[in-house]
């Protein structure tokens, strides 16, 4: 991260904390959703009153109180609303305002069946859930923007609301009129004309040759790769104009010190539309942190945080978390006494300023009945609600330490929507879960540096030693141009396998792969190979097994092989599989195969050595994570035991125990168990 992203990602961090703070809450902040058009109002106050006692500073709500807030068209009812948040207030809580539009009321989709989404196959779904509308229908926008207008007018200058929460988990899209009149407005501002469109997506194949707009069907199904590309980044704009619509209808009445954002749920990976465009229009990111069956996979967990960081390159909050349990998983199983918490605290060492439960109280009825919570349906304590109360203990202590501090990274790994979106279209091997390729470089590189950036590829790249590019699949000239400026003035450039076969239009590269970085690299794939079976592989960097897909690379002189392949397959055997070059004052290295974890783990360890990045590590058994967070001349570390068993880490120094008080020289943590600690002054 350049020191201008630091300079402003904490500039950023700073202003939420003084906006918080202001308010009465510090950061981190504990939150919770709460619901109080769904229960008696003399109700409230014992919920509140035991929602303080826990340390919950930020209730969100209204993000599902459509009805409540407009019964009958042009009928808006908001004092329960106002009610509600200075409720809150009094209890020393400050309040997140959702717009109610992902749950439009029965009115609305019985009187304009327009606003209703249609599925891939025409047919409008019908009341009685969620997302069952449109967000291309003309009228639903229009209904959205009067609500909102309503509820901004009221609330923008209440010094107790201190953000906006546009809707809520962004999902589905549309196949109605308006979307298929949107989708062929948006190809004919990109394309220009039918001619190009034609030529670009190689039309002439299986006849697909279009003379009108009118002719291409929306890219929901099994089609032309180009179209099926371009169907996806239409889809962004569409939910961007969604939310754009509502971000100008608030601005009109809340004055910046309001922030705006929305809840991006999926489990954070989810790409029905790029997550990056999306967040440009925001001030805040905030997203919804679930497991849902099984236990918290660390790394999973931890690059997913990373990668909502990389968004927009700050500090975020996670608005929505499990209390123990979900109900919509497999086996809706509860997490472990404590694992909730080492959850917690994992988002706060990533980069969380904010952690809210879903939900507070466990509802009577309704599609989500059994979701864990903090008080059951007769108002008292459930179980988890003891462990709750110790995280807003621990935030209470952590506050000094933590606010104004943000995540810094040395190394960065590039996550692009358009390839992944490319990769999923034709996968080639039902075993290429890009996901697990990403998490395959993440793991070693988390060990080996303690902070990982995951970013965009358009963002600035220039104070990064190394980048880790797996799957770049979609390589455009302009993007091809700056990796290999980064190179030239010093970074390491290191793309995996599948990198740069297509150009911005889901077409192969005439160059093959690279693409436009194959005279940078000297080198170039001469052919791709899905894997049934593991293929030795040795070279530099040891010796390992070459799994699920593997690549043989034709170097030039100049270039030098790093790995290769053994006998195993005839196609591989003696062939090179990674090829690495001094180009400028950088490298750039190609892995043309997937590694097996312990060869992975060597070829980053000596990537890094090569690169002569010596980043300050804690030696940490297995288990164990740390994560480092600096700004205002201040570090801390949030070191978290994600095992059930007890586990102790030396540390470079005395430290400061944040949580329980004194020097330490060395973290002693219970299973789950948690230590927050500063440099000893």
């Amino acid at each position: 991260m350049s020191r201008t992203a630091v300079s402003t990602l904490l500039l950023v961090a700073s202003l939420f904390a003084v906006t918080a703070q202001a308010a009465g809450t510090p950061v981190p902040a504990l939150g919770v959703a709460w619901y109080p058009e769904q229960w008696p109002e003399q109700q409230w106050a014992p919920d509140l009153k035991l929602m303080q006692a826990a340390g919950v500073r930020m209730v969100r709500i209204g993000e599902f109180g459509w009805t409540a807030m407009e019964p009958r068209e042009g009928v808006y009812t908001l004092d329960w609303m106002e009610r509600a948040i200075a409720a809150a207030a009094a209890h020393q809580m400050v309040v997140v305002i959702g717009t109610p539009t992902d749950a439009p009321p029965a009115w609305m989709s019985q009187r304009y069946p327009e606003i209703l989404r249609l599925d891939e196959n025409g047919r409008p779904l019908r009341h009685g859930a969620r997302r069952h509308f449109s967000y291309t229908s003309a009228k639903y926008r229009e209904f959205c923007r009067l609500i909102v207008e309503q509820m901004a007018r009221r609330f923008g200058n209440n010094p107790n609301v201190v953000g906006w929460q546009i809707g809520n988990e962004y999902a589905d899209d549309s196949t109605d009129p308006d979307a298929v009149r949107l989708y062929h407005d948006y190809l004919k501002n990109k394309y220009g004309t039918i001619e190009n469109l034609n030529q670009q997506w190689a039309t002439a194949y299986w006849s697909q040759t279009y003379d009108r707009w009118d002719q291409i069907p929306l890219g929901t199904g099994h089609g032309n790769p180009g179209l099926l590309l371009e169907y996806k980044r239409f889809v962004t704009t569409q939910w961007r104009a969604f939310q754009k619509n509502q971000i100008d209808a608030i601005r009109l009445y809340a004055p910046k010190r309001q922030f705006i954002t929305t809840n991006l749920g999926g489990l954070g990976w989810a790409n029905r539309y790029n997550r990056t465009d999306i967040s440009a229009d925001l001030d805040l990111i905030t997203w919804d942190a679930y497991v849902g069956q099984g236990h918290n996979e660390p790394y999973r967990m931890g690059a997913t945080h990373d990668l909502v960081r990389g968004w927009k390159r700050q500090n975020f909050w996670v608005m929505e978390i499990q209390p123990g349990f979900v109900d919509w998983a497999g086996v809706s199983n509860s997490l472990d006494p404590g694992e909730t918490r080492a959850m917690v605290w994992q988002a706060v060492g990533h980069g969380a300023e904010a952690v809210a439960f879903w939900q507070w109280r466990s509802a009577l009825n309704g599609q989500e009945q059994y979701h864990g919570c903090l008080i059951g349906p007769d108002g008292t304590p459930l179980p988890f609600y003891a462990e709750a109360k110790q995280i807003g203990a621990d935030f209470a202590k952590a506050a000094a330490a933590i606010q104004g501090t943000a995540p810094v990274s040395q190394v960065a790994i590039l996550h692009d929507y358009d390839s992944r979106w490319a990769i999923d279209i034709h996968r080639q091997s039902n075993r290429y879960d890009q996901i697990e390729v990403l998490l395959g470089y993440y793991r070693p590189l988390k060990d080996l540096t303690q902070s990982v950036d995951i970013i965009d590829p358009r963002a600035p790249l220039e104070s990064y030693q190394m980048l880790f590019a797996p799957s770049l699949n979609v390589i455009p000239e302009e993007l091809g141009r700056r990796l290999r400026a980064y190179v030239e003035a010093g970074g390491h450039l290191v793309l995996g396998p599948r990198s740069g076969m297509k150009d911005e239009y889901n077409s192969l590269d005439i160059r093959r792969q690279p693409g436009p970085l194959v005279p940078a690299l000297g080198a170039r794939v001469e052919q791709f190979y899905p894997l049934l079976e593991d293929v030795p592989v040795q070279g530099a960097w040891g010796s390992g097994k070459a799994t699920i897909w593997a690549e043989t690379l034709a170097p030039r002189p100049g270039t030098e092989t790093t790995l290769t392949y053994g006998e195993g397959n005839g196609w591989l055997t003696g062939h090179p599989a990674a090829v690495t070059k001094t180009l400028g004052k950088g490298r750039i290295t190609y892995i043309g195969a997937l590694l097996d974890a312990p060869l992975m783990r060597a070829a980053v360890k000596s990537l890094l050595d090569t690169t002569g990045l010596r980043p300050r590590v804690l030696a940490v058994p297995e288990g164990v994570e740390v994560n480092r967070r600096v700004g205002n001349g201040r570090e801390v570390y949030v070191l978290v035991n994600h095992s059930p068993r007890a586990a102790k880490v030396t540390l470079a120094g005395p430290m400061r125990d944040v949580l329980n008080g004194g020097e330490i020289r060395e973290a002693a943590m219970g299973p789950y168990g948690v230590v927050v600690a500063t440099p000893a002054r």
